[in-house]
């Protein structure tokens, strides 16, 4: 049977950190959860998690028709991982599977955003009008992203990370906790700024940024940057 895209049972796709602010977040919006897929939770022969049942690992999803449940990708951003959340993303869509957009009731996201598919935003977080928010992007706890920023896909917005208006942030970049970045920066594709930085100039594709205080000999890219599992 083919489910309407909206109605359809969700699975969750890992049992780190970010998922259990994931599983609140569905769970606030009051939608059904039909499992979660993790292999941990397989090799510690668990059957339930958080009071929902342990589906298998990722492989195990053949099981399930693309067109009776989605998806929610609750992989977090590893510290020098910057693609199993598209790897996931982007092998399981082509496998016909559909992320819906979630969105925490507690978020403030303006009715002239415009979010793509397998995008999250966390509670208290702020997304201002005609802000675009690309694919599978994390909008973490009260981060803000203000008026006309273009996000790309595959990006992490950190809790409590501030973007001024136009601000761009290319794909698969990560913008930490408690960063600011001015109106009209620009960040390029794969660019880390860590934790606390004020960006008030463009970031090259790639570049690692830290707050202007941080000495070298300081410096963990755990502590500055997070690591959210």
């Amino acid at each position: 049977m083919i489910l309407n895209k909206f109605q359809r049972p969700l699975i969750l796709l890992g049992a780190g950190g970010h998922a259990k602010v994931l599983l609140s977040l569905v769970r606030a919006l009051d939608l059904p959860v039909l499992g979660v897929c993790a292999p941990e939770l397989v090799n510690q022969g668990a059957n339930f998690w958080r009071d929902i049942r342990v589906l298998g690992t990722g492989d195990d999803l053949t099981e399930f028709n693309p067109d009776e449940v989605a998806l929610v990708n609750a992989v977090g951003r590893r510290v020098g991982d910057t693609n199993s959340r598209q790897r996931i993303f982007e092998t399981l869509k082509a496998k016909g599977y559909y992320f819906p957009a979630l969105v925490h009731p507690a978020a403030c996201v303006d009715p002239d955003a415009h979010l793509q598919e397998g995008t999250q935003i966390m509670a208290g977080a702020v997304v201002q009008a005609d802000a675009r928010i690309g694919n599978n992007v994390i909008i973490n706890t009260r981060a803000s992203v203000d008026h006309d920023c273009v996000i790309e896909d595959h990006v992490h917005i950190a809790p409590g990370a501030v973007l001024c208006g136009n601000v761009y942030v290319g794909k698969r970049a990560f913008v930490a906790s408690g960063a600011t970045l001015i109106p009209g920066t620009k960040v390029g594709n794969d660019a880390v700024v860590g934790a606390g930085a004020s960006i008030v100039r463009d970031v090259a594709p790639g570049q690692l940024v830290l707050p202007a205080l941080i000495r070298r000999t300081e410096f963990s890219l755990e502590t500055y940057c997070g690591d959210e599992k």
